[in-house]
């Protein structure tokens, strides 16, 4: 029977009810408990599985609920005097932050006060309660109908925690996830608005400080994110407290899935021949000593698979995080990072300095900041699981984020193209002029970051890159003749057409070999038949080697009105 894939579950009751495929993770709530913090933090990159785990919390602590067949046959149910002492006896209050945000502080705010007024309706319950207070209640209500002042919406879960524990007699577990998004976004660029980090930061530190430092009415409290905020002191006087970033190994298994989890998911889905893709494109990440698969590409690639077997591994993650991070990185001007990028970009190691503690305010303020939330934030990984300390080398896990980078880098060199030299190459392409095209696009290579030891798709795009923005046509592998053309260039005014067939060498002394070999390409395949009506069309194999290149065209024009 073929199992069921829950792509992007994030609730751990539906994915047991509906019998999805899970990869069981219950050890975590065993060691949570064994561990005695009162606080724990963990920060780990989006899509890791922190908010399934949070859901999974919920479930097995809820007062509120009868778990016990969700959780039979699971890790955690072998544990069963633990289960009996813990399992659904305690109050939980479960909230996340991750759509608290906005373009001004107002919006943000707006959205903050509507998580807390949705909290408070699933809470119901405490509003005719008996054993609460009355001041409560009336704040309780006016948290509910977003009426509250800001003193109550600061100190809006510890009155709910305090509700809690009045109503149930038991002191309340404090599930908090995604705690730093509205800080992350109250610090991003605004492409309306300005930046309101100070403002929302005076905001959540009210919010989490009043809930879990020296509260009597908590009994732990377990809080995800992306980054530890540093200096603002947020958990500063929180008894007990303990963070656990990329750089621990503690509890490091329960955030992604390790090799032998993937192959026993690809065998149940009848897949094991993706192993290697699966590898090669969402493998490599290493946090404390463990080896970890990205466990939202695995699922959603499976699931791809599950419906065609041929299906291609895609780049899911970037599609839901993505690279805010990376622009700012490869557009700041205070440090040049080229060359660390172009070793990265070739498959090689980085050393580091690198710290777990940050703050959105400026994470832009120094090189060693933004290493730091580059390798938080999942977009590079230790290279070395056993490294310890704040000097650890860095690498791109994966193919998916190879990707990721290349892409934005790419970007970049099209948004920072000098228009002047852009016409001097088109110029010089348009004539024929072999020599000073050769030397432009040399010149644009060894300005930008690029790859030395990278696939054609990069030098393609650079191409296509060149050639936008300058009121022409452009075409990437456009259907024409017998095959696809590399990249078609067209002037309508002037009914003329440029055809480039890119390719990458292996040595510096192969490049003009291989110019032949793609202006044969172009012949053999007939890609000029795809372009009658124009007058003429110049033809061009482009060969690329680190950061050189070499231009060899057809000089004869083709006039295909006359064929």
């Amino acid at each position: 029977m073929a199992i069921r894939i829950g792509v992007g579950g994030e609730f751990f009751d539906r994915l047991r009810e509906e019998k999805c495929y899970y990869v069981d993770k219950t050890e975590l709530i065993y060691e949570l408990v064994n561990s005695g913090n009162t606080v724990s933090l963990f920060t780990r990159p989006r899509r890791f599985g922190k908010t399934l785990m949070m859901s999974m919390l919920e479930s097995f602590f809820d007062i509120r609920r009868d778990s016990r067949d969700l959780f039979e046959g699971l890790n955690i149910a072998r544990h069963t005097d633990f289960c009996s002492k813990w399992m659904n006896r305690y109050p939980v209050l479960f909230v996340t932050f991750k759509d608290a945000e906005g373009l001004t502080f107002e919006n943000a705010y707006g959205m903050l006060k509507a998580i807390i007024s949705d909290i408070c309706i699933k809470h119901n319950y405490l509003a005719a309660s008996s054993m609460v207070s009355r001041p409560d209640t009336e704040v309780f209500e006016r948290l509910m109908f977003k009426t509250a002042v800001d003193e109550e919406i600061k100190n809006s879960l510890h009155t709910l925690l305090r509700m809690m524990h009045d109503h149930f007699g038991r002191r309340v577990i404090l599930l908090i996830d995604e705690y730093d998004v509205p800080l992350a976004k109250a610090g991003e660029r605004k492409e309306a608005g300005e930046r309101y980090y100070p403002q929302m930061m005076e905001v959540i530190r009210g919010i989490l400080s009043t809930a879990l430092k020296s509260n009597e009415y908590l009994k732990f409290a377990v809080v995800t994110g992306c980054l530890k905020i540093a200096r603002e002191s947020i958990f500063t006087g929180a008894n007990n407290f303990a963070s656990y970033s990329v750089l621990d190994d503690e509890f490091s298994q329960y955030f992604g899935f390790r090799q032998e989890e993937v192959k026993k998911l690809l065998a149940a889905a009848d897949r094991e021949e993706k192993c290697g893709i699966c590898k090669e494109w969402y493998d490599g990440y290493h946090f404390g000593n463990s080896a970890l698969y990205c466990p939202w590409d695995v699922v959603s690639y499976v699931a791809a698979l599950m419906k065609r077997r041929d299906a291609q591994p895609g780049n899911y993650w970037v599609n839901t995080s993505g690279n805010g991070i990376l622009r700012e990185f490869v557009e700041h001007t205070d440090y040049d990072v080229s060359d660390k990028f172009e070793i990265l970009l070739n498959g090689g190691t980085i050393m580091q300095k690198v710290s777990d503690e940050l703050t959105y305010g400026n994470l832009y303020e120094t090189e060693e900041n933004l290493w730091s939330v580059l390798l938080m934030t999942g977009y590079l990984t230790k290279a070395d699981p056993e490294e310890n300390g704040q000097t650890v080398s860095l690498k791109i896990p994966n193919a998916e984020v190879a990707g990721i980078f290349e892409n934005a880098v790419v970007q970049l060199f099209k948004d920072t193209l000098d228009k002047s030299r852009q016409k001097q190459l088109m110029s010089a392409l348009w004539d024929g002029d072999e020599d000073t095209a050769t030397r432009l696009i040399s010149d644009f290579l060894w300005d930008t970051i690029s790859y030395h030891d990278y696939h054609e798709d990069y030098y393609h795009a650079f191409l296509t890159g060149i050639s936008v923005g300058l009121a022409y046509g452009v075409k990437s592998n456009p259907e024409q003749g017998l095959g696809r053309t590399d990249i078609t260039v067209t002037d309508r005014k002037k009914r003329r057409a440029i055809i480039i067939e890119a390719k990458k060498s292996t040595s510096e002394d192969r490049m003009e070999k291989d110019c032949v070999e793609a202006l044969a390409q172009i012949e053999k395949n007939r890609y000029v038949d795809g372009l009658k009506g124009y007058t003429s069309v110049m033809c061009y194999g482009v060969a690329f080697f680190q950061k050189g290149a070499r231009v060899k065209g057809l000089i004869a024009k083709y006039n295909t009105l006359s064929e």
